[in-house]
């Protein structure tokens, strides 16, 4: 696919597989799983098996079901995959995302419960716009895919609350709130915009011509930037908890 085509910076060439990749959205999703790992490796002693329970979850519940609902909703990504195939993918993903966190309220204890709840309500609210699209915000974008998953993972880890995982989680909604203040004109000028038109005159007199290019790569390089930032950071606290 011409890269002025491409519905998203990380979409791969169309097919069936690689639809299903386009559709995890990699750098997002990997982005958001890095602030699982970033909660959990804030507990005294993180457990590993607990750590990879809960990215599994996220991986689930983010990753596969929300993108899902989201690519039923317009289409965006331009994907050929079957409207019922992603019903199944976020149906089942869903579930199992819930069943995980059961079987970790039987280790934890009843601390999980309300994240075990809230955490569908958000997947389906904000895919689906429902209450009148109040989740389907920047904030609440920041809020659900930002502070939930590191306050999630702490208390996965100690099944209790502390103040370093509720800062933690406030710096994670602004990074994720930038986010979606870089990427949503990012997708306006990669799906929308047709043509940009215009020039740029600098203090010297120089005049630029705008362009769609001009104005979308520096959007989308700092989100790229961003998400592998972001794993850099997970990382590198899983090795020094954890290694």
């Amino acid at each position: 696919m011409p890269e002025a085509a491409r519905p998203a910076f990380y979409a791969a060439r169309r097919g069936q597989l690689r639809d299903w990749w386009t559709l995890l959205h990699p750098p997002y999703t990997a982005w958001h799983l890095a602030y699982v790992v970033v909660g959990a490796c804030l507990a005294p002693r993180p457990s590993v098996s607990r750590l990879v329970a809960t990215v599994l979850a996220f991986f689930l519940a983010v990753g596969v079901a929300a993108h899902a609902l989201d690519e039923l909703h317009g289409r965006p990504l331009r994907t050929a995959i079957p409207g019922p195939a992603l019903v199944g993918a976020a149906v089942l993903a869903l579930a199992g995302a819930v069943v995980l966190g059961v079987a970790g309220v039987a280790r934890v204890g009843p601390v999980l419960v309300p994240f075990i709840v809230v955490g569908p309500v958000l997947v389906v609210a904000y895919n689906a716009e429902l209450f009148g699209g109040v989740v389907h915000t920047d904030a609440g974008f920041a809020a659900a895919w930002g502070a939930f998953p590191v306050l999630t993972a702490y208390a996965a880890q100690t099944a209790t609350l502390a103040l370093a995982p509720v800062l933690v989680a406030g710096a994670a909604l602004l990074l994720s709130w930038a986010q979606r203040l870089l990427s949503t004109p990012a997708r306006t000028l990669r799906r929308r915009v047709g043509a940009v038109e215009g020039t740029l005159t600098l203090a010297d007199g120089t005049e630029v011509a705008l362009g769609r290019d001009l104005l979308l790569h520096p959007l989308e390089r700092a989100l790229h930037a961003l998400s592998w930032a972001m794993v850099a950071l997970a990382a590198g606290l899983a090795v020094a908890r954890l290694g």
